[in-house]
């Protein structure tokens, strides 16, 4: 990996320092409760940080994909819910950036420039529509100057908080994949029906909420690019977006690990540190190994997603499995070092190893971007 620029290390130092003081400290009762972390959004809109990739022209800071993954993983060492909440901000806005007309980036992007503190969400996935996001149902008709939306999703991050949600319909459902159009549709908007906020294993500080569309009616403008071009939007989103699972699962895996060091060097057993235990000192040495590797291949996805490289889809799948089965693997491992303390609350272990889970299932599960990498693969 390349050497750190003097910018890179500022923004690191920067996020560092607010993590410590204002993150992990509440990182506990955001997850006990089930709180969404206010408060990290209001500070991120003072920084510049919650909005990382709004394009210059619209008064961003226009942040590096590599640089925003290692941002990333920082915050997702000690609060995985608080970056989730940054990853669901960065998906809800990258379909605008990706396809939007001039017209609809003024529009829309525009509101999120300097200390703007509204939030974004992605609305795709359906009950019916997973992994298999071609069998999604609802539906946009074109009805004059309007698309009436009537439909379901479900389980979309930060939903029931959003200011601005990019939603993906089928327009005409018999053209398959070239049938879907995205929309930008915003909250109060007539037909928009919140459902329940889902009660979950981990990553609680972050909300999933079922959305229902009633008769919506939403302009024309504020369609996504061109009527059809939504599924391919929707992928080129996906492909950014398993960069930043995958830096916000190599976090999750370090800040368990940090936590399983330093408990190998504190607690006593047999007379000396379980630090001088070979069993111990073999699964610290794997669990850092794959850490390292996790940690390099995604930052070598991000890279080509920086150089606009059409081989970060391919990298970018093999990140995010890579480093969400060593988050899954290192936390386990963590716990299990720990020992009975590991298996309460007061250690963070426990929800790292909750918080992990997921990250081996949204944005296509593991089983999805391995079949996807094979394929890549073998029929190039």
């Amino acid at each position: 990996m390349k050497h750190l620029s003097q910018e890179q290390k500022l923004t690191l130092d920067m996020v560092r320092d607010v993590v410590a003081r204002e993150i992990a400290p509440l990182a506990r009762e955001l997850d006990e409760k089930s709180l969404f972390p206010y408060h990290a959004r209001d500070l991120f809109a003072q920084l510049g940080l919650l909005n990382p990739l709004l394009p210059a022209e619209y008064g961003g800071t226009e942040m590096e994909i590599a640089t925003l993954a290692m941002v990333l993983e920082e915050i997702s060492k000690s609060c995985a819910s608080t970056a989730l909440m940054l990853i669901a901000q960065i998906d809800g806005m990258l379909p605008i950036i990706h396809g939007g007309s001039p017209a609809l980036k003024e529009k829309y992007l525009r509101r999120f420039a300097g200390e703007s503190k509204l939030l974004c969400a992605l609305g795709a996935t359906e009950p019916e529509a997973g992994s298999d996001l071609l069998a999604m149902k609802t539906r946009a008709v074109r009805q004059g100057d309007n698309y009436v939306l009537n439909g379901q999703k479900c389980f979309i991050t930060s939903g029931s908080v959003a200011d601005v949600i990019s939603v993906y319909a089928y327009t005409d459902p018999g053209k398959g994949p070239k049938g879907i159009s995205a929309f930008v549709v915003e909250r109060g908007t007539p037909g928009l029906v919140y459902g329940r906020n889902e009660s979950k294993m981990g990553m609680r500080g972050s909300v999933n909420t079922e959305l229902f569309f009633e008769d919506m009616a939403i302009p024309a403008e504020n369609m996504i690019g061109a009527e059809g071009t939504g599924f391919a939007n929707l992928m080129q989103t996906l492909t950014t977006n398993r960069v930043f699972c995958a830096a916000q699962a190599v976090g999750i895996a370090q800040g368990a690990l940090d936590i399983a060091i330093k408990h190998t060097r504190d607690r006593v057993q047999f007379g000396k540190t379980i630090a001088h235990l070979a069993p111990i000192q073999f699964m610290v040495a794997d669990m850092a190994t794959a850490v390292e590797a996790s940690r390099l291949l995604t930052g070598k996805a991000a890279a080509l997603l920086d150089a606009r490289d059409p081989k970060a889809t391919l990298y970018g799948g093999m990140a995010k499995t890579m480093a969400s089965d060593t988050a899954m693997s290192v936390t386990t491992d963590s716990v299990q070092i720990l020992g009975g303390s590991g298996y309460m609350k007061e250690n963070s272990v426990e929800r790292m190893m909750r918080d992990a889970k997921l990250t081996q299932i949204y944005t296509g599960t593991n089983q999805i971007t391995r079949m996807v990498t094979g394929r890549a693969l073998l029929f190039p």
